[in-house]
């Protein structure tokens, strides 16, 4: 296609004009523009490290970078030619050609859906249109993504309750606060809870259709809703009309698909799952760990890895929608099928597989752990934590590079760790120092801070763990690397993640510590803890903290830290101060602040000053 093509404004006239022999074959048979917009968006994400971490671009199907490696996060383009990307920690949208037709100004931006995007910042949620017009006429405290030209919003009334109600289009209130939750639109009506123990089904004006005296419901899905008559009894479905389809029976009772839904008959940690039809009659009896419905007439049985311990997960076999299995059980994950294709993984290996339940033929075997998505014929690979593209023969088009460049003779290599499914580190290893005894010793200490260790690997571990690394910091002589992990054990409600910085001189070979920054005679910890005291009590005085009252006692000599530009960043543990959602609480104190107590002439300072 010539360069000429390669615009949205110049398709948007092109599909304007009256005559069809006047548009490029390209565009000719009805062409939309959503279509037009899709053929000149074939570009994906793909992520390039380097020293100011992981960087994102976009290549097309032969793997060229189109859209160099300039945002910290990158989303795939849309149906209508756009793209959310990051800048640093503020969210913004490009079109095909990388340029900013929303700037970089949000918190986070959702994936547009009918035309309308979601926007965060530091005032709340607002509705924006594709060319980032503001159409709320103010914030809220959160809105749902557009389906059926309605959106769930959700504010504080006059008196202080928490209520929903839906914007149209515009961003008008067109259905007032007034429910205590409400669902999306599914053919024009929606499920929303009016009182404790009162739902109710409405139009699109609001207009209630139907009520319903239940102490729960999941929402309608084919005109059947599972309920629950009260906290202690179990789930059955009902219909619109209030009638009970199917007797409470379930301890679980998810949503109908293609006419059957997927039960579970047994309390406690054992399960029992099933697959029911729209009369309550069971397809599939209850006997299994997990059933999946991945559409296309087919489902993924599950059987416990570790039979007394079903919640360490299940390896699938997949079956036709009527219980007749097709494979054994030999599958790690199961996708939902998509133009007769899922993406499995096995062991360590990822790959498609047919409605036959077979490995496809002509499609490539990834080594790691993830998901394979098919897109315009190139094969997007998420696999081991990272993004990477083949071709249908299964020659790579694109990976992410594993050597990191620092100033000449010094590189950071990213060694990969992956002994069991369950285990996956990326680890750095430095290169280049003239101390080649020195390098060595840094570099078994970064394997070990990794949690680099023996690992069994064909045993079922009792958790998963990954660990990453960036980097943080790079100036003359000093590197900073990030080392992060998150453990989860099988079963609990959250894994636990954790992250270590260490302060390298490439020079030099030194490992600096939080005291290394300060004068000898410095009171550092007193002078740090009173800084950081003030900081959390104004947090503490905003409408909402994370912060446990009394908790915070000041820092330690060895606190952890890390070293910025012009800031020292002091951080605590998860739960050490506050709450689990606010990550590790961080207190930046500029270097001005504290300029009197630093050691300027000393060998930290002047490592990267």
């Amino acid at each position: 296609m010539r360069e000429e093509y390669h615009s949205i404004d110049f398709v948007r006239h092109l599909l304007s004009t009256s005559s069809d022999t006047t548009k490029p074959r390209f565009f000719r048979k009805e062409l939309t523009l959503a279509e037009a917009q899709r053929r000149l968006c074939r570009l994906y994400p793909a992520s390039v490290h380097t020293v100011e971490g992981m960087k994102w671009g976009y290549i097309n199907s032969n793997g060229n970078l189109k859209i160099p490696a300039r945002y910290d996060r990158a989303d795939d383009f849309q149906e209508n030619g756009l793209a959310i990307v990051m800048v640093g920690d503020q969210s913004g949208v490009i079109d095909c050609s990388g340029q900013f037709v929303i700037d970089p100004i949000y918190e986070s931006i959702l994936p547009f859906t009918e035309g309308r995007a979601i926007v965060i910042d530091a005032t709340g949620f607002k509705v924006i249109d594709e060319k980032g017009n503001v159409l709320t006429s103010k914030p809220y405290n959160f809105i749902a993504p557009y389906e059926e030209e309605r959106a769930v919003f959700s504010d504080r009334s006059a008196n202080g309750q928490y209520l929903y109600g839906y914007l149209d289009r515009n961003g008008q209130e067109i259905i007032a606060l007034q429910f205590e939750y409400a669902n999306d639109f599914i053919d024009g009506k929606a499920l929303v809870r009016l009182t404790n123990r009162n739902f109710a089904l409405i139009d699109k004006e609001g207009t209630i259709l139907n009520t319903y005296a239940y102490h729960m419901m999941s929402g309608f899905s084919e005109g059947l809703s599972a309920f629950r008559k009260t906290i202690d009894e179990p789930f059955g479905y009902v219909d619109e009309n209030g009638n009970i389809v199917i007797e409470p029976q379930f301890s679980i009772a998810l949503p109908f698909q293609e006419g059957r839904a997927v039960v579970n008959t047994i309390d406690g940690i054992n399960n029992r799952y099933g697959l029911i039809d729209r009369q309550g009659k069971f397809i599939i009896q209850a006997q299994y760990n997990d059933i999946l419905q991945l559409g296309e007439d087919r489902v993924a049985l599950g059987k416990a890895i570790v039979a007394d311990k079903p919640y360490y997960g299940s390896i699938y076999a997949i079956a036709t929608s009527d219980g007749r299995r097709l494979t054994d059980y030999e599958y790690d994950t199961v996708s939902p099928f998509k133009e007769g294709l899922s993406s499995v993984t096995q062991d360590r290996y990822t790959f498609f597989i047919d409605r036959s339940g077979k490995r496809a033929k002509n499609y490539p075997v990834v080594q790691g752990t993830g998901i394979l998505t098919l897109e315009n014929g190139v094969i997007k690979a998420f696999v081991d934590q990272r993004v990477m593209y083949f071709n249908r023969l299964g020659r790579s088009i694109w990976k992410p590079n594993t050597i990191i460049p620092l100033q000449p003779p010094y590189r950071v290599r990213e060694v990969k760790f992956n002994p069991n499914k369950d285990y996956l580190v990326y680890y750095p290893q430095i290169e280049g120092m003239k101390n080649i005894e020195r390098q060595s010793e840094i570099n078994q200490l970064l394997k070990e801070k990794s949690n680099v260790k023996e690992i069994p690997s064909n045993v079922q571990l009792d958790y998963s763990y990954t660990g990453d690394f960036a980097i943080e910091f790079y100036r003359k002589n000093l590197l900073v690397i990030k080392l992060s992990a998150y453990e989860y054990p099988f079963g609990a409600a959250h894994g636990m993640p954790s992250q270590e910085f260490v302060h390298i001189n490439l020079q030099t070979g030194e490992l600096y510590e939080l005291q290394d920054l300060f004068k000898k005679d410095a009171d550092y910890v007193s002078v740090l803890s009173e800084i950081i005291g003030n900081q959390i009590e104004e947090q503490q005085q905003q409408e909402f903290s994370y912060f446990f009252p009394q908790a915070y006692k000041g820092i330690k000599p060895d606190q952890p830290f890390y070293i910025t530009e012009d800031a020292l960043a002091i951080y605590f543990q998860p739960y050490e101060i506050a709450a689990f959602a606010a990550g590790f609480p961080t207190f930046k104190i500029p270097y001005d602040d504290i300029i009197e107590i630093i050691d300027i002439e000393g060998s930290f300072w002047r490592a990267f000053n």
